[in-house]
């Protein structure tokens, strides 16, 4: 799994049909400290994540085993992060962005 946050969304209107009701985010991954990297991608949410909100993506054959296995799924966001901490500093507080 990698920790992302959440830069929009992505919305397909033909696609694959067990992919319908489906909702598309675009992420962008973090590093260890949690500043963004350059890369972006697009994975399927399951779980209601909004705008700025750090989100576990999980991959491959990971992502495919959640939910309904015939989806063709390459990534999904499998959880909304609350905390991140590193040597006993937060790093990532969720109650804390929105003050």
């Amino acid at each position: 799994m990698q920790i992302a946050k959440v830069r929009g969304t992505v919305v397909s209107t033909h696609k694959e049909p067990s992919l319908r009701g489906v909702k598309f985010l675009l992420l962008q991954l973090l590093d260890e400290e949690g500043q963004p990297l350059p890369q972006y991608e697009v994975a399927a949410d399951i779980v209601g994540a909004g705008m700025d909100e750090w989100v576990l993506v999980s991959r491959g054959s990971a992502a495919r085993q959640v939910g309904e296995n015939t989806r063709p799924i390459d990534a999904m966001v499998v959880g909304i992060i609350d905390t991140v901490s590193v040597d006993n500093q937060v790093l990532y507080g969720k109650k804390d962005q929105y003050r």
